[in-house]
This record gives C-alpha cells, structure tokens and sequence, in this order.
C-alpha cells in the first residue's frame, strides 16, 4: 500500500522542458525543423520526484516557481504525477525556469537552459519541521540555500540525504557535498568538484569532505562508487540499451536511488536499482513503473 511506502523529500528545481525532436543537431547559424515536440515537467530534482512516485514511494516536492505563465501550470502537472506538491513556493515577481531542449535520433542532446530570476527564497519558507517524516532526502544544487539548510537539518536528524552533484558552481559543491551522506556526481560535475584529478581520486576527495559515499554517473559506462573504508572504488555496470532521450536519465537515477536507501537496500542494490531505471529513461524517454524496473533488473540477475 501506498501509505506504507516510505517517504522521500526532493528538493530543488523544476523546469518547463520545451523539448524538440531534430534529425541532427545543427552548428549556428542554422535552421531545423523539428520531427517533433514536446512540453512538460522538468528540472533535476522533480524528475527525481517523478521518478520515486512512478516507483511506488511516497514524495513531497520542495521547491519554487515564478508567479509568471510557467509556475503554476508546473506544479499542477507534477501534482498529476503523485508528487505533493504542497511546500512548492510561488515567488512574486519572478521568473520560473524554462529549458529548451534538441535530442537527435540516437538520443543525444543539447539543452539550452534559462533558470529563472527572482527565486532566491529565504529556505525559512520550507516546512522544515516535517523533515523528520522521511526515510530520505535528495537534493540538487538549484536551490543552494535550500538545499545547505535541509541537509544540515538531515544529518541532525539521521535522515539519509542524496545530492545530486549535477554539473554547478565549484563553490556550490564544495559547500554541499560535505554536508550529503550520498554525493552521486555527474562527471562534469566531479571535474568541477575535483578538478584536474582521476574520478577515484575526485571520489576520494568527496569523502574526505564528509560525505559517506561518493559515485559519479558515467552513462554506458556505469556508476563508480566508494564508501567510507573502501580502498578502491568499485563499479556498477549500465544495462546495455538502445538510447532514444537521455534527458532526465541521470535524474531518474538520483530519485531510484533516494528511493532505494529510503526502502533500506544495501549500497549495490540500490546502484544497480537507480542503473536500471536511469536506463529504462534512456531507452523510452519516460520514466518507467516499478514493475518494469524489476522486469529490467530480473533479465540481468
């Protein structure tokens, strides 16, 4: 049952994804004309939430949007999702985050993003006295005064907290990450993080801030991860797929893997659970169910 489910918090951005399907992805100045197109809910963190309530857990989203045209159509959409939606904060006067984004026929991408203005909310706006009600917390770095109080206010109470370290401002992550149990980077993400060093020492790095795992999402080539009083870092192999979208796939990864640790498996298990969804994302361009997940991860055991 549903209310059984285990509750996961995902704080941060949410984004119209204007997204246009192209047979190649052109160098300006250029002219295309898309084979198709698409708006809806985007951004790192409702993704991730997305993703949780199609795998059966129970989310909240905690975020902000302009009180412009966007806003409030966003946050109805991803209520339709199963997400609560209720901590979303309409900021006056700004503007929400809009992306557009140019995918080819083998799924690659280009994304043009614009972030908004006028959203820097003070964090006091968040029901941070509802964090204790959760099994997990992820956040991305959008929201970064958000995402330092919430996961100052995770680690005081035990709650296990994600972070996607998705590719941001090295002064960001070098707040952030000492902050988060579980830092999954981006590999531009880790670069900036750790720069000019190899992904295990970078991963190294990570945990000798503070935080207790440290992984970077690598696509076909798998997730490397370490945890605390690990030597070497070990790999979690990517479910060979023909790729069609691989926008929101990393996310759909952090919010499979916030579920995960929410629900209590062990560090590989969720690896490999957040590597099959991620996958499914790839190879479909949504977010795929919990029985479809298993499906994937059953075909592999």
């Amino acid at each position: 049952m549903i209310g059984s489910a285990p509750l996961v918090i995902c704080l941060g951005h949410v984004v119209a994804d204007h997204s246009f399907w192209v047979e190649d992805i052109p160098q300006p100045p250029a002219k295309q004309t898309a084979r198709r197109y698409s708006l809806g809910v985007g951004g790192l963190a409702a993704n991730a939430a997305i993703a949780v309530a199609r795998m059966g857990g129970r989310v909240r989203f905690w975020g902000r949007v302009g009180d412009d045209r966007n806003g409030g159509p966003l946050a109805e959409e991803l209520a339709g999702y199963g997400v609560d939606t209720s901590a979303i904060r309409i900021a006056p006067g700004a503007r929400t985050p809009v992306s557009a984004v140019l995918l080819d026929p083998v799924g690659e991408r280009v994304v043009i993003a614009f972030r908004g203005e006028g959203l820097d909310l003070d964090p006091g706006v968040l029901p941070m006295e509802t964090l204790g009600q959760a099994q997990s917390l992820l956040c991305d770095p959008r929201w970064p005064r958000a995402a330092e109080a919430a996961l100052r206010a995770a680690r005081e109470r035990g709650i296990p907290s994600v972070l996607d370290a998705e590719k941001s401002e090295a002064r960001l992550l070098a707040t952030l990450v000492p902050l988060v149990d579980h830092a999954i980077f981006s590999v531009p993400g880790l670069q900036i993080f750790a720069p000019g060093t190899s992904p295990t020492e970078g991963l190294r790095r990570a945990l000798a801030s503070g935080a207790k795992l440290a992984a970077v999402t690598r696509g076909e080539r798998g997730t490397l991860w370490m945890a605390e009083g690990m030597e070497t870092p070990k790999e979690t192999p990517a479910f060979p797929v023909e790729a069609t979208n691989t926008s929101g796939a990393g996310d759909v990864f952090h919010g499979a893997y916030a579920l995960a640790i929410a629900e209590g498996m062990t560090l590989p298990e969720a690896m490999r659970f957040a590597s099959a969804a991620g996958a499914l994302r790839a190879r479909d361009g949504v977010t795929a169910d919990r029985a479809a997940v298993e499906a994937l991860l059953l075909s592999r055991a």
